[in-house]
């Protein structure tokens, strides 16, 4: 694997430790700031090298969202540059365990994933010599505790990364704020500081991003979120025309509510970009009457009108209403992956790129769209819970469908 000579930043980040580095006496490492920067790897490489350098037969922690995630962002770009370097790397999968040699030292390195509070019991009872967090920030304050806690290891140091996010974040306050406290050394990178990337690049990733998302993901700032949530789709032109002609295949997003409205989308794609072509929404309060299941269902069929549907996501609390799909047809169900904040990021990102376009005749969405706000205050990013039915819905297309590759989606779409 090539590597472009690294930026002034990289290269203290992949230095810091080193006992001749005038910061070597700090306990731990925090990188923080703009998208594509190049902290990651440079920060993971980093790791690595300070746990053989510090160790031989020792055990560490590398933290991320998710597994899945982890192994994405961190595990599979790394293993090829540190056999690259000469280290022997294997992997007992099944266990998330790493094992990395490097002539008569060895070490093991555990992967965890840090997803809700329930996280942190995975960690416990380890004795670890360090531990590694990428994107901190969005991992639960309980599980970083917890594995910090494990670390009991004399000379063992503690590595974070993460991008921006509101600047009441627990982790913003605690940790960067409070850095001299916590004998933290920190670096903030932006986009510059990845020599890898072009100035045609950069601006390429500028245009993808508005409001507070530009502040974080581009500025690298920890900024409040105010305002609309998608301050592009209130401009007129932001809808587009029925597509003429058929499409390659279809799905439909549903948002299921009783009291509140149901929110159903139609998504056909065309030459790689998937339209929201109709829509069925409902809303007992303004009609002064309720719908049945079954009800729901058969508007969703009117609205199908026969088209022959790869996949159904659905609001994953609404077990009933998943339950009568699939006993009333041969549509594949699948449960919605609700993820809010990152939901809305993805959203954001489809729309600015391309990949998904709102037609001129969902009206109920381009109304919500117009409306759907951030809750001002608070220690975290939420979304105002009003105006936000067709919202959800069209947050689960792109988590669920959207996000799935299409290996997943084809198989998704077997026939059962």
């Amino acid at each position: 694997m090539n590597l472009r000579p690294f930026s002034k930043k990289q290269t203290l980040s992949l230095t810091w430790w080193y006992p001749s580095s005038p910061y070597s006496n700090y306990d731990a490492v925090i990188c923080d700031g703009a998208i594509r920067s190049g902290k990651t790897i440079c920060l993971t490489l980093s790791f690595i090298l300070w746990s053989f350098y510090r160790f031989n037969g020792a055990a560490f922690a590398i933290c991320g969202k998710t597994i899945r995630s982890l192994r994405r962002n961190v595990i599979t770009p790394i293993l090829p540059i540190l056999s690259d370097m000469g280290f022997e790397c294997s992997q007992k999968i099944s266990e998330n365990i790493v094992y990395i040699k490097n002539g008569i030292h060895k070490n093991i390195f555990y992967l965890f994933g840090g997803k809700d509070e329930s996280s942190a019991s995975l960690i416990q009872g380890m004795t670890l010599s360090g531990a590694f967090f990428d994107e901190v920030a969005l991992m639960p304050h309980s599980f970083v505790e917890q594995a910090l806690a494990r670390c009991s290891v004399s000379e063992s140091k503690f590595w974070f990364n993460c991008n921006p996010e509101c600047p009441q974040h627990w982790f913003y306050k605690e940790w960067i704020l409070s850095r001299k406290k916590k004998n933290a050394f920190y670096i903030h990178f932006q986009m510059k500081d990845n020599p890898a990337l072009t100035e045609e690049t950069i601006k390429r990733y500028e245009r993808l991003y508005t409001g507070s998302f530009y502040q974080r993901f581009i500025e690298g700032k920890w900024t409040a979120t105010e305002g609309l949530i998608y301050p592009n789709m209130t401009d007129e032109n932001a809808f587009v025309s029925v597509p003429e002609g058929p499409f390659d295949r279809y799905a439909v997003s549903c948002d299921y509510g009783i009291i509140n409205p149901t929110s159903c989308g139609l998504w056909g794609e065309k030459e790689n970009i998937w339209y929201r072509i109709d829509e069925y929404y409902y809303d007992s309060k303004a009609e002064h009457d309720t719908r049945t299941d079954e009800e729901h269902f058969n508007a969703l069929q009117k609205m199908i009108n026969g088209r022959n549907i790869n996949c159904i996501t659905v609001d994953p609390s609404a077990s009933s209403f998943i339950t009568l799909i699939r006993r009333k047809s041969n549509y594949i169900v699948k449960p919605a992956r609700n993820n809010v904040i990152e939901g809305i990021r993805e959203v954001s990102t489809a729309l600015k790129k391309g990949e998904i376009k709102i037609c001129k005749n969902c009206k109920a969405a381009i109304r919500e769209f117009s409306l759907y706000r951030w809750e001002q205050g608070g220690n975290k990013d939420m979304p105002v819970k009003e105006n936000d039915h067709a919202m959800d819905e069209i947050r689960y297309f792109v988590n669920t469908i959207l996000a799935t590759d299409e290996d997943d989606f084809f198989a998704l779409a077997a026939k059962r």
